[in-house]
């Protein structure tokens, strides 16, 4: 039984130290820091164990253009506690708190080539993206993203609205392909893009790696092939005013959705 609850002590903050040292093998944020956001309009949510601490999801206060907002920074889950619905349930605690709080707006990042977090973000959580930010954090030097240009899909999770407290699903009906997946002589994926000019269709897709770590792991030229033709498409669709709504799992691939965003029940964001 995985217990859910929000992380305010020093003893707990120790914990998600502790914590974020195995899941990303990098010096953790000082304590000093998360306490002081967790005191100021911050959030740290923690999933137990027992007394094992086995994830958590962190987030502190942001302000942009007159508004203010949660940034959530890092959600981290122990290995072996992974694909057991612990990362959602951490982001359903952190909106319930958060609504508390008196934030109606959450925003974060990942890897737009990450799936399996797309696929919570999206997918799961009804968040949208329209803001593709290149080399985010610069060149990082951990496991998940050393090698690769950093670049970072802005997820937005309205957390009011109908499209999300409803869970309500876009129109994603016959999506026009932005893209197409082609295997090399040794049978590794590449992108050949279609063509990104004139976009009027209601809904577009783009094929994407089922497991981007194995492949980058297998070839570091496959996987930049993939970030610099894959930042194309996403650029030019939000330029257009499209927002990717879902990722749809396949056999071999699995496939981004984009709707323009004036379609969903935002409520006026």
């Amino acid at each position: 039984m995985i217990e859910i609850k929000e992380l305010t002590t020093l003893e707990e903050m120790e914990q998600v130290q502790q914590l974020e040292k195995h899941v990303w093998g990098i010096d953790p944020i000082p304590i000093h820091q998360t306490l002081t956001a967790v005191k100021n309009g911050g959030i740290m949510v923690g999933a137990y164990d027992g007394n094992k601490l086995v994830g958590f999801s962190y987030g502190f206060a942001g302000y942009k253009n007159g508004k203010a907002y949660l940034c959530s920074h890092m959600l981290g889950i122990d290995e072996t506690y992974r694909s057991k619905q612990i990362g959602e349930q951490l982001k359903h605690t952190q909106r319930t708190i958060a609504i508390k709080k008196g934030y109606d707006v959450m925003q974060w990042t990942y890897d737009p080539l990450e799936t399996r977090n797309g696929y919570l973000n999206l997918t799961k959580l009804n968040g949208i993206c329209h803001t593709y930010i290149e080399n985010c954090y610069g060149e990082m030097q951990d496991g998940f993203n050393k090698g690769l240009p950093s670049d970072r899909f802005e997820v937005h999770w309205y957390l009011k609205s109908e499209y999300v407290e409803k869970q309500i699903d876009p129109i994603i009906e016959n999506p026009q392909p932005l893209g197409e997946l082609i295997f090399d002589e040794v049978g590794l994926p590449l992108l050949k893009i279609a063509s990104l000019e004139s976009l009027t269709a209601k809904v577009y897709s783009l094929p994407v790696p089922l497991d981007f770590q194995s492949l980058k792991a297998t070839s570091q030229e496959h996987a930049m092939q993939w970030r610099m033709e894959s930042r194309k498409v996403f650029e030019s669709v939000f330029a257009a005013g499209y927002t990717a709504v879902r990722i749809q799992k396949n056999e071999q691939w699995n496939n981004y959705i984009f709707v323009k965003k004036d379609s969903l029940a935002l409520g006026g964001n």
